[in-house]
């Protein structure tokens, strides 16, 4: 899951502007409609489904043809007639993939979870998850889901339509280490999602009085918000984690405002005895340039270091595994 939003391949992001002044009565009825409005797109794509004609149980996995790929870059719109939305997102669709393995080029995502959040009220407005069809999953002794069962007969197509239909309603996608999750977009079933995207590792600058590290893990960053967690590494659970941490950022508009400034990947220039500056700045070493201390920073945050920094772009096999 960490992002690569603002690096070259991926275009940077505009700063947002000021802040709606909109009354909070009025935005929440237009989420109110929204909502009755996304319902209504889930009731008719569940509807609208015949025989999806789901592999059988007992079919090998020789004989199970590979989900069909959504080779195009979907741009999607927002809904008609919203106003346009100035100073922070006030829709946020937090995801979370459950994959066979790391790379897309040699493993598949098996299961997408997705809450669609509200950030004025810090309201649920609606969540989704579903398995894709795998033949095989090295990873079920991590995430724990067997291929055969991504295989039982389960409408995950209507769901996938109901999963951009959720896309469109939001202004912004956040995940826990957005790049992991965002390469799983635009390849095979999984149409690229136009949208910016926030990493809740790298991109949130968390507050010190919590005490966690710079790129804090979802496990640490939940209970450091009072947050029991009682299983991990399934698609909907980790997105209800992360939601309910953003129920209780009383400065949550703040922390999203900031995020969403474009950043570039920079080099520590330090020498070894000065190391443990970068590392107190959050910078790390060997990832994702072997031999350097590298962070994702915007420019106000380059200004306010003590030390010298250098701008880098990766390769592409090295933006794949950052």
């Amino acid at each position: 899951m960490a992002t690569e939003a603002g690096d070259a391949s991926a275009g940077q992001l505009p700063l947002w502007g000021e802040r709606s002044e909109t009354p909070l009565g009025d935005r929440l009825e237009s989420e109110r409609l929204e909502v009755e409005r996304l319902e209504t797109e889930l009731k008719q794509a569940l509807a609208s489904l015949e025989d999806p004609g789901a592999t059988p149980f007992d079919q090998s996995p020789a004989q199970v043809p590979a989900p069909a790929a959504r080779s195009r870059s979907v741009a999607l719109p927002r809904w008609a007639g919203s106003e346009p939305f100035q100073g922070w997102p006030e829709r946020l669709l937090i995801i979370d993939t459950e994959t066979t393995g790391l790379d897309p080029s040699r493993g598949a995502c098996i299961e997408l979870g997705a809450i669609l959040f509200a950030v004025a009220p810090r309201a649920v407005l609606g969540q989704i998850s579903f398995l894709l069809p795998c033949r095989a999953n090295p990873c079920e002794a991590i995430n724990g889901i067997p291929a055969a069962v991504s295989r039982l007969d389960q409408p995950w197509e209507p769901l996938r339509t109901a999963f951009e239909r959720l896309v469109e309603a939001a202004d912004a996608v956040v995940a826990h280490n957005a790049a992991f999750d965002r390469q799983w977009f635009g390849q095979g079933p999984l149409a690229a999602i136009e949208r910016p995207w926030i990493c809740s590792m790298d991109d949130i600058r968390w507050p010190a009085e919590l005490h966690l590290r710079p790129q804090p893990s979802l496990r640490d960053l939940a209970l450091a918000h009072g947050i029991p967690v009682w299983a991990a590494h399934r698609a909907l659970t980790d997105c209800t984690y992360l939601a309910q941490v953003f129920e209780r950022r009383p400065d949550l508009e703040a922390l999203l405002q900031s995020a969403l400034e474009p950043r570039r990947l920079y080099k520590a220039r330090v020498s070894y005895d000065e190391r443990q500056l970068a590392r107190e700045a959050g910078f790390r070493w060997n990832e994702p340039v072997k031999g350097a201390w590298t962070r994702r920073l915007s420019e106000r945050e380059v200004a306010a270091l003590s030390f010298a920094v250098q701008a880098i772009e990766l390769e592409p096999d090295q933006r794949r595994s950052a």
